[in-house]
């Protein structure tokens, strides 16, 4: 007998991106170039760990790094491999990463790190590193100075249960005894989407697909709401959603 998703719990949140991936890869952000850059700086083997969709990992193939994707979803990997058909692909998890010792350069992590068991991922990831390689993080964050985006944000997160660990990133995470401190940056770029997908966009939150259905549509229509009747939105057929990629990377000790 199957239970509903619990909003309460990490592992269900975590779980919940199995739904809607289609979705979840039309309408989510990428990363920026510039942030890419940073974060894998020379031609490297690169792990591109928790791939879901390939957001990350496209800006990866495309900077002519050699890429491999780990995901624990099957349906998030098959879009992976729709968009992606040559890259290398693994289901898997941070926890338990299907490659060898010593296996490649860089890896990298977008928008997932706060779903892992970091000390278990950190020690995973210092596994499969080569000597002196680099563990790098990222995290897009909605800039919520602009009103409509605040009130979005509102929005995704009214009654959230686990709002401290999935919003915005403010502090460097811990990565344990095996990483040396992390180097910081940031980076400030425009996402550009129909407003319409901007109903679509708050559905993909794990806080949302694990709601009941009615609390879920009442959500949506919320957003629904604020698309036509806020004035930066109002008559609006594209918007520009500001974001800032924080950025982490930490070499293995």
């Amino acid at each position: 007998m199957s239970t509903s998703p619990d909003p309460h719990s990490v592992s269900d949140r975590a779980a919940s991106f199995t739904q809607g991936a289609e979705v979840y890869a039309r309408v989510r952000p990428s990363y920026p170039a510039e942030a890419v850059s940073w974060l894998v700086p020379e031609r490297s083997r690169v792990l591109d760990l928790a791939a879901g969709t390939g957001l990350l990992t496209r800006p990866l193939v495309d900077a002519g790094h050699d890429v491999v994707a780990v995901d624990p979803a099957p349906e998030m990997l098959a879009e992976l491999a729709t968009e992606l058909p040559h890259v290398e692909a693994h289901q898997g998890t941070a926890e338990s990463i299907p490659l060898d010792d010593d296996a490649v350069d860089v890896v990298v992590v977008g928008q997932a790190w706060h779903w892992f068991d970091a000390p278990r991922a950190a020690a995973e990831i210092s596994r499969v590193l080569r000597p002196g390689g680099t563990l790098a993080l990222c995290w897009n964050d909605r800039d919520e100075r602009i009103d409509w985006v605040r009130r979005f944000g509102l929005i995704l997160h009214d009654g959230d249960p686990l709002r401290a660990r999935t919003g915005s990133r403010h502090e460097p995470p811990d990565l344990g005894p095996s990483f040396e401190p992390p180097e910081t940056a940031t980076f400030r770029w425009l996402h550009h989407l129909p407003t319409d997908h901007l109903r679509d966009l708050a559905g993909t939150r794990s806080y949302l697909l694990t709601l009941p259905e009615d609390e879920r549509e009442a959500l949506l229509e919320r957003v629904d709401d604020l698309v036509v009747t806020h004035p930066d939105l109002a008559g609006a057929t594209e918007v520009a959603m500001p974001y800032v990629t924080a950025a982490y990377r930490a070499r293995r000790r």
